[in-house]
């Protein structure tokens, strides 16, 4: 329980980090343009779109999920009916699928930011591509444990590998939609490279927080986490 409340309050401090630098009185779920910040010199600082703080609202509400179900996916393993389960290897092919889907991603937001659409482009759908695989991959896993008797209903580990696998597909998903967008507009004769440099720092923003939600999870289900907190507990006494 102490690594979890360790967890969510590095969450926290992320979270009030990023805001103590931003314009704390704004309401960007009113605002459509961008939000001007003072500098403490006195210069006006770049104007940080009113989209990119709401999506940073918006990954804390998400991070906070995930906390969460962490939080009770720890206090379940204490009761008598848990017993592991084991972790496919595709889940290792899957989370290397997912890391260079992020890194392209950051590929993708440099050659935007230089104007560089030539490159912008396979490294866009490179991004694309790799993190279609990672889901087809975690609907692959799901098939091999529940073609190996490991059905959602028979143990609450299980239970919580399926919920906590499919919420982060279904956020993948939802990033993909986005991402798929942003490729298309790519594509188009006639887009200029400084209206996708928004879009694709989101989607790149996203995908990282989105592969450190899974990398948590992975070490969660890997059992290296069972390790760790027994490690806190040994060094609490």
């Amino acid at each position: 329980m102490n690594v979890i409340l360790v967890f969510l309050a590095a969450v926290a401090a992320i979270i009030i980090w990023w805001l103590s630098g931003q314009r704390l009185t704004s309401k960007p779920w009113l605002e459509t343009g961008s939000v001007q910040l003072p500098a403490h010199d006195g210069a006006d600082r770049p104007a940080v779109p009113a989209v990119k703080i709401g999506l940073f609202v918006f990954l804390g509400v998400v991070g906070a999920l995930f906390s969460l179900a962490v939080s009770a996916y720890f206090m379940r393993m204490a009761s008598a009916d848990w017993w592991g389960m084991p972790v496919p290897r595709l889940l290792w092919v899957n989370t290397a699928a997912l890391a260079l889907s992020s890194a392209a991603l950051q590929w993708a937001k440099r050659e935007a930011r230089h104007g560089r659409l030539e490159a912008l482009r396979p490294a866009l759908v490179t991004g694309l591509a790799l993190a279609l695989f990672f889901l087809v991959g975690q609907i692959q896993a799901w098939r091999e444990l529940t073609s190996a008797g490991y059905v959602l209903a028979d143990n609450p580990a299980n239970s919580f590998f399926y919920m906590l696998t499919g919420l982060h597909g279904l956020h993948i998903l939802g990033g993909l939609a986005v991402l798929v967008h942003t490729t298309v507009k790519a594509f188009s004769p006639d887009v200029a490279p400084e209206r996708l440099r928004l879009s694709v720092d989101l989607s790149t923003i996203y995908s990282h927080f989105m592969l450190a939600v899974w990398l948590l999870l992975f070490v969660l289900f890997a059992g290296w986490a069972n390790d760790f907190v027994d490690l806190c507990r040994t060094l609490l006494k």
